[in-house]
């Protein structure tokens, strides 16, 4: 039995995951492969970076999604040291909206 590399097995992750052709195979895919703590974590660090991006004070984002600080300075952090692709997947998603 052959061994995927770290490299190997995040590629091959991230190539299943655009084979996903609707919201709800993508909603599956990542409830069968997250655990439930796990996507919900996701999901408020997503609402964080939306609020931040809306120009949302840390006091609002802790209240309307119950982050903590570190978890909003983390995703603050992110939001402008990090690569770039969520703040552009959230701009992409207000203009279709």
């Amino acid at each position: 039995m052959s061994r995927n590399t770290p490299k190997e097995r995040k590629i091959a992750m991230y190539e299943a995951i655009l084979q996903l052709k609707t919201l709800d195979e993508c909603c599956d895919f990542f409830e069968d492969i997250c655990a439930m703590t796990e996507l919900r974590a996701m999901e408020q660090r997503f609402e964080v970076a939306r609020m931040l991006k809306s120009d949302k004070v840390y006091t609002e984002i802790k209240q309307e999604t119950n982050a903590s600080s570190a978890t909003i300075s983390r995703v603050n952090r992110m939001l402008n040291y990090g690569t770039g692709c969520l703040g552009k997947i959230i701009e992409r998603l207000s203009e279709s909206e």
